[in-house]
């Protein structure tokens, strides 16, 4: 009998039947490191895994790659979750994966450590952007779960500590699908509310799944773009979420929270105590300082006479007018007598004293001084000056004298 010869595709149909029918090859879990790793645009992600002597090809499609809390990388140790079978078109068998997680560490732990290395990067969690926490805040926001312990505990701890706060409360979902948006809407809300000063964000402990939402990188935006300071208070101590490196503050717990956000009212007044001692302290080393500066003033020599200074100047005054009045007068004495010598040479020198001597000033009709009788004509009219007046006279005769010069 003559066996029948199959089309290529029915062997693939068949081989892949094969494949999809093996209980173990259905539900298999596969670990290798990744290669060849092909994000595609359509959302689907191809790649290789493959160990020291063999590889495999791998797809997984967009609809479960949506699901993943993280990104897959070239050279990532991986177990890839899926079944075996077959891609007819290319004639070659290959993994397809629904789920993988890194290979000795858990896929919620990767996609944390990678956001945050990513928000790091970025700055998000840098001390620069960090808003202060009021020390004395008028109105919380508290942002958790309404049922839980930890609202119970933070509105015990601030009404106990501080009973003048203003409390409000933004119930929010804190796991599961809702617990993003519904955080994420009670920041915004808060922000949009009057005058609050502070807000917590947080939730009791519980394990990585469950407080997962304060890991989702959404919520650290809203929380880094809050202009309200924000203290996050997730789990206990020990847990860290991605909220708590972008929050502006950090506590270890809700009950933590509550009691960094307000002082103690009891540590207040004894505070306000201790400054009211020293003000009244200071007050009185003040008031018996500047009392005794009063009595050195009092009994300071310029207090008691405070015109002398005055006196003093006007004394000096008086000094320099009695100076000025003897320097003056010292002055006049020396000029008149300089003035009476100085007369004495004029009236010497003066043509009236010439006079009183006996001489006379002959001049003629020209008023010019005649010196010599060479000068004069006989009846030529002179005119003769005396100490008491003149004389007009007529020249009658002139003889020259002889005159011997010794």
């Amino acid at each position: 009998m003559q066996i029948r010869a199959l089309s290529v595709s029915e062997v693939n149909q068949y081989i892949k039947r094969i494949l999809t029918g093996d209980p173990i090859l259905a539900h298999i879990h596969v670990k290798g490191e990744i290669s060849n790793y092909n994000p595609h645009s359509s959302g689907h992600m191809y790649f290789t895994l493959k160990d020291k002597s063999g590889r495999i090809s791998c797809v997984m499609f967009r609809s479960n790659c949506e699901r993943l809390k993280f990104v897959p990388g070239e050279g990532m140790n991986l177990i890839c979750k899926g079944y075996i079978s077959i891609y007819e078109r290319g004639g070659q068998y290959q993994l397809y994966v629904n789920d993988m997680e890194p290979a000795g560490m858990g896929a919620l732990y990767m996609a944390y450590q990678q956001l945050k290395e990513r928000l790091e990067k970025e700055g998000i969690f840098d001390v620069k952007h960090k808003k202060p926490i009021p020390y004395i805040p008028k109105k919380i926001a508290v942002i958790t779960s309404p049922t839980g312990a930890a609202v119970r505990d933070i509105i015990s701890i601030i009404l106990r500590r501080f009973p003048g706060a203003e409390l409000y409360i933004f119930p929010v979902s804190v796991q599961g699908e809702i617990a993003v948006p519904s955080i994420i809407d009670a920041i915004k809300m808060c922000n949009d509310f009057s005058d609050i000063d502070v807000a917590i964000v947080g939730r009791g402990g519980g394990s990585i799944e469950e407080l997962w939402a304060f890991n989702e990188e959404e919520v650290a935006r809203a929380i880094f773009n809050s202009d309200i300071p924000i203290v996050s208070a997730v789990g206990h101590e020990t847990d860290f979420t991605i909220a708590d490196f972008v929050a502006d503050l950090r506590a270890a717990t809700p009950s933590a929270a509550a009691e960094l956000v307000v002082p103690n009212i009891i540590e207040i007044k004894e505070y306000m105590n201790s400054l009211e001692k020293r003000l009244l302290y200071s007050i009185d080393v003040k008031t018996n300082t500047l009392r005794q500066r009063l009595s050195l003033t009092e009994n300071n020599h310029f207090f008691k006479y405070p015109l002398n200074p005055i006196y003093e100047k006007q004394q000096y005054i008086d000094d320099l007018v009695q100076k000025l009045n003897k320097s003056l007068k010292t002055k006049k004495e020396f000029k008149e007598k300089h003035l009476m010598h100085i007369g004495e040479r004029l009236n010497a020198l003066s043509p009236l004293s010439i006079f009183s001597r006996g001489y006379s000033i002959v001049r003629d009709e020209n008023e010019k001084i005649i010196k010599s009788i060479e000068q004069v004509e006989k009846d030529q009219v002179l005119n003769i000056g005396l100490i008491d007046g003149k004389i007009d006279c007529k020249v009658i005769k002139y003889a020259k004298e002889a005159r011997t010069i010794v």
